[in-house]
């Protein structure tokens, strides 16, 4: 009974939905003169924000901090702080009805009036919390890509200005290479000063919002060297130099956890292995010589 009330209100809520949907279109032709104006289709995740705007409002502090952890996360398929709201309440949705289910479906020796809201509401925080925790995974991976390419960014943007060009130069440079996370917020760091905004200001704009210590330091020291009129390609050598050194002290400090790091997996599943295959036949003998 309870699977077939289940497909029966996903088909009325498909109905429902598409009701909407057609009632949207007609007004759109009431509008346009009773012609259906053939603009491009919008996405689901679009379509799901508009959906779900009444519900998906929030205070702009908050909106803003999303807006921040979108952008350090590269704008996963051109979310808004709106839209990434709508997926956490369709995602709290969808996990409660999974909830529900399996609190009907697999007792767990809890009366049923109290095990099914639990088993809802347990699912329904699940639920509202992974696109949060996805978008932090999506947050620390575009880090880890900028850490692992500047270095060889540093290294590039320093043999293009030590050869006389500029910095603005130096930068599409690294667009053009690196096609990756470090290479995207570089290019928003060129359209930025295309639209106006001065250099220095928009690349510490880029290390606030990157979070990544060492493109921080970079950046403050190409400030510091346009306000006191350092060379900058001086600069430059000097900072890949230290990432060089950083990277492969942080290399040697990987390798030499990696030995206790390796001792847990041996522990747990190479030596009971190990022993099951070198006692094996013994016991195995003990225990007939005991039999006879």
């Amino acid at each position: 009974m309870f699977t077939i009330a289940l497909v029966a209100g996903v088909i009325c809520g498909v109905i429902i939905f598409a009701y909407f949907i057609a009632i949207d279109q007609l007004r759109a032709a009431g509008a346009n003169g009773g012609v259906l104006a053939h603009a491009p289709r919008a996405t689901f995740l679009k379509q799901l924000e508009t959906f779900l705007r009444p519900v998906s409002r929030m205070p702009a502090g908050t909106a803003l901090q999303i807006r921040t952890k979108l952008s350090q996360a590269g704008n996963p398929v051109g979310l808004t702080p709106s839209g990434f709201q709508s997926v956490r309440y369709s995602s709290a949705a969808l996990m409660a009805v999974v909830g529900l289910a399996l609190g009907l479906v697999l007792p767990i020796g809890m009366p049923l009036f109290l095990e099914v809201p639990l088993a809802g509401a347990v699912f329904a925080i699940a639920g509202f919390l992974l696109p949060g925790l996805w978008l932090e995974q999506r947050i620390g991976q575009r880090r880890r890509q900028i850490q692992r390419s500047l270095a060889e960014a540093t290294d590039l943007l320093t043999l293009v200005v030590e050869s006389g060009m500029s910095l603005d130069e130096g930068l599409l440079s690294i667009t053009e290479r690196f096609h990756n996370a470090l290479g995207d917020e570089i290019g928003k760091v060129l359209r930025e000063i295309r639209l106006g905004r001065p250099r220095m200001a928009a690349l510490e704009h880029m290390a606030d919002t990157a979070g990544v210590p060492d493109l921080h330091h970079l950046v403050e020291s190409i400030v510091q060297s346009d306000q006191m009129g350092v060379p900058i390609a001086r600069l430059l050598r000097v900072q890949a130099t230290e990432m060089r050194r950083r990277q492969r002290q942080g290399a040697q400090e990987r390798a030499a956890q990696a030995s206790s790091r390796m001792v847990f997996p041996m522990v747990g599943c190479i030596f009971p292995v190990l022993w099951i295959v070198l006692l094996g036949p013994a016991i195995i003998q003990v225990i007939k010589s005991l039999h006879s």
